[in-house]
């Protein structure tokens, strides 16, 4: 029996999935978000474990930043589950970077999250972001034990490269970038949207790296348009 579309909502490093609050109404009832940490060290097993809480075979899978990386994973998993891709500041290729993992790794093992979070995650909000919605990251963030933020930095940094599934992907992919993020950045969003087979792109004006937070009006509006296009 078809079960309608289903929604799976993969949050980005530092946070939990309660950044995705202002979307868990979207699809009641069908719509997941678990938290990634706890899951296993790598994004495979991310994966594979978010993917064991959906019933359908008409998922669409959003994710921002490393949450975007576990979507692709998912989509190698199980395309034929797979309807549709949301990418929100998600780079498909990875190229490591030891010396970043190796000084995140650091902070977070001395105990160090507030440290890290103006280092690494703070900058990568947008200046015309409202503070509140900064702070409120911010507490979501020093909320996380070290551990599993470490036990995050290092499946992100030692992620694989997926283009290969970007790029054959079947269903459409909606590439989404804060017109301000430079991780991975526009120039990054528009090559991706090219590599696509059914690729979209979406540019968030006055927007940093994390676009449900810091304009979920207008992720909320592109998950309906996807939500709606595959359930036709």
């Amino acid at each position: 029996m078809d079960r309608g579309p289903e929604l799976l909502l993969l949050h980005a490093l530092p946070l939990d999935r309660s950044m995705w609050t202002g979307q868990m109404g979207l699809l009641p009832g069908a719509t997941q978000a678990p938290n990634l940490y706890t899951l296993g060290g790598d994004l495979p097993a991310w994966a594979a474990s978010a993917l064991a809480t959906m019933r359908g075979d008409r998922i669409v899978v959003a994710g921002c930043s490393v949450g975007g990386s576990c979507a692709l994973e998912v989509a190698r998993l199980a395309p034929e589950r797979v309807a549709a891709l949301v990418l929100i500041g998600t780079k498909a290729e990875h190229r490591p970077d030891p010396e970043l993992h190796a000084a995140a790794l650091a902070m977070l093992d001395d105990g160090r999250v507030d440290a890290a979070w103006q280092t690494f995650w703070q900058p990568l909000f947008s200046t015309a972001t409202p503070a509140h919605v900064v702070e409120s990251a911010r507490r979501c963030a020093l909320a996380q034990p070290p551990s599993d933020l470490a036990r995050g930095v290092t499946a992100f940094h030692t992620r694989d490269s997926r283009t290969d599934v970007l790029a054959g992907f079947g269903g459409p992919i909606a590439i989404v970038t804060g017109a301000e993020d430079t991780a991975p950045g526009l120039a990054t969003s528009e090559r991706q949207t090219r590599m696509a087979r059914d690729g979209s792109l979406h540019v968030i004006p006055d927007c940093g790296h994390y676009v449900p937070l810091e304009r979920p009006g207008e992720i909320n509006a592109i998950l309906r348009d996807v939500i709606a296009s595959i359930a036709r």
